[in-house]
């Protein structure tokens, strides 16, 4: 193991690795049951998918391309479904009415993975780590720490998001206007999973200030065991043992249910298939971006930018790969998991973090009963503590540079903002790019402004204009 994942060449040992990909496993399990819920409608059915065939298709998909990334690449990356990817993929299935089916669907997403797949060889994608100043690269880690953050404080309740009439609205040209406002409060404390959250979060920052290695996991394990002896509203457990009994988590995995290849070539010619198409390579060619950037300037890879630039180029090819295979076996889009950081953040630098997670997603396949034991608000207090991590990198940035300061800035407000990583890096993008070439031009600071950019620049704008803000 030492040889081959090269351990102490990245510092570090068989148990912290394996600790690390466990870390990881737990901060993403939530996605073996988030994810075969929007897919089928939350059990519905509504979109014609499964919820057991998502199910395993979702563990499937994650292990095998996981444990492909510490094999090929030696960078402790997870991939699973992607969230976010996979809601549009279900609101195109269902906004349609009958236009677009799931089969479809796959097709499109598996049709985006080829394309990502000559964009890899081509070694288009790997031209963004040169293309991109440093500054908006370390923004981008900035900006998916606060993605994080905000998915944790959603998930868990400590964060509420309410829609209001706006009552202050100025007499004028908009009172015939009925106007909203989305104002965000704190959680009720009334409620059991914001309290054990919380609890949660004191635990893993007790156990980090105390510098207990594996802190987020036995965090995450002790907020487990005391969320055994709470109980919701209605009566029934946070951590329902009755569940392992369930249709829907059963210990064997019936994989015949497995949608392979349900791709309908044919009816992807439909019109409005392209802009599906376009959507999921966009965000999709993004969002990864981001993570990989990210979770690689976390592990410290970025140190040495040529060694970490042809790593995360390797990644990259496993990535794209992932989105057609996961299309192979009757998933949405699977990319690169902003999670994996929670395992960076524990030590993790090699492969075998990777190995280790994937590992755990198949096992998932005959545990699953267990894994969904596991409560959202013991997971949500771990990624609330990894935005805290990767907050540091906002010393990097440099905010005495406008023409860095700016785009930097955008980037990191518009992902938590928007709920959504491509967002920011488009912002940040365009921004730069415009004012680069104004300060080039006025003569008042040489800055790169590689072709590429402008290239991306462009493509943004043509995005946002023909197809909107949506994904």
């Amino acid at each position: 193991m030492d040889r081959y994942f090269k351990l102490k060449e990245n510092g570090t040992t068989v148990r912290t690795e394996i600790m690390a990909g466990l870390t990881t496993f737990m901060t993403m399990a939530y996605v073996l049951a988030v994810n075969p819920n929007i897919l089928s409608a939350f059990g519905s059915g509504a979109t014609g998918m499964d919820w057991t065939a998502v199910f395993l298709a979702t563990a499937i998909a994650a292990g095998v391309m996981t444990i492909a990334m510490g094999l090929f690449v030696n960078f402790p990356v997870a991939l699973a479904p992607g969230m976010g990817l996979n809601a549009y993929f279900a609101t195109v299935i269902l906004s349609s009415q009958g236009q677009f089916t799931y089969q479809m669907a796959l097709t499109a997403v598996f049709i985006s993975g080829i394309i990502f797949i000559i964009l890899t060889v081509t070694k288009v994608r790997q031209l963004l780590l040169v293309a991109v100043p440093d500054s908006i690269k370390h923004a981008i880690t900035v900006g998916i720490g606060l993605f994080i953050t905000i998915i944790g404080l959603k998930n868990s309740g400590l964060l509420t998001v309410a829609v209001e009439a706006a009552n202050d609205i100025p007499k004028g040209k908009y009172t015939d206007v009925l106007s909203f406002e989305t104002v965000f409060h704190i959680g009720s404390m009334h409620d059991v999973n914001v309290i054990l959250c919380v609890i949660g979060l004191i635990l893993i920052s007790i156990l980090m200030v105390m510098r207990v290695r594996g802190a987020i996991l036995f965090g995450i394990l002790l907020t487990t065991l005391i969320g055994v002896f709470l109980h919701n509203p209605d009566g029934s457990p946070v951590v329902n043992f009755a569940n392992l009994g369930s249709d829907k988590t059963t210990w064997v995995p019936d994989l015949s249910k497995l949608a392979f290849a349900h791709f309908d070539f044919a009816g992807i010619m439909n019109a409005g298939i392209v802009s599906v198409i376009a959507t999921f390579t966009f965000v999709e060619l993004f969002d990864t971006f981001g993570t990989m950037v990210g979770t690689a300037n976390r592990a410290g890879f970025m140190k040495n930018k040529e060694e970490g630039n042809k790593k995360v180029g390797k990644a990259m090819m496993v990535d794209a790969i992932g989105v057609s295979g996961g299309a192979l076996v009757g998933t949405s889009t699977v990319t690169a998991y902003v999670e994996s950081s929670a395992g960076i953040a524990e030590g993790g630098r090699t492969g075998l973090t990777a190995v280790t997670t994937g590992v755990c997603f198949l096992l998932a396949l005959f545990l699953a009963p267990i894994a969904a034991l596991i409560p959202g608000a013991a997971t949500s207090a771990a990624l609330i503590v990894v935005g805290v991590l990767m907050m540091q990198a906002v010393r990097e940035i440099d905010f005495q540079d406008m023409v860095y300061a700016i785009p930097s800035f955008l980037t990191i407000a518009l992902m938590p903002f928007t709920y959504n990583i491509a967002n920011g890096i488009s912002f940040g993008i365009v921004t730069y790019v415009i004012l680069g070439t104004v300060a080039n031009a006025s003569g008042k600071g040489q800055y790169k402004v590689h072709w590429l950019m402008w290239v991306l620049a462009i493509l943004i704008v043509l995005r946002y204009v023909l197809i909107g803000g949506e994904g």
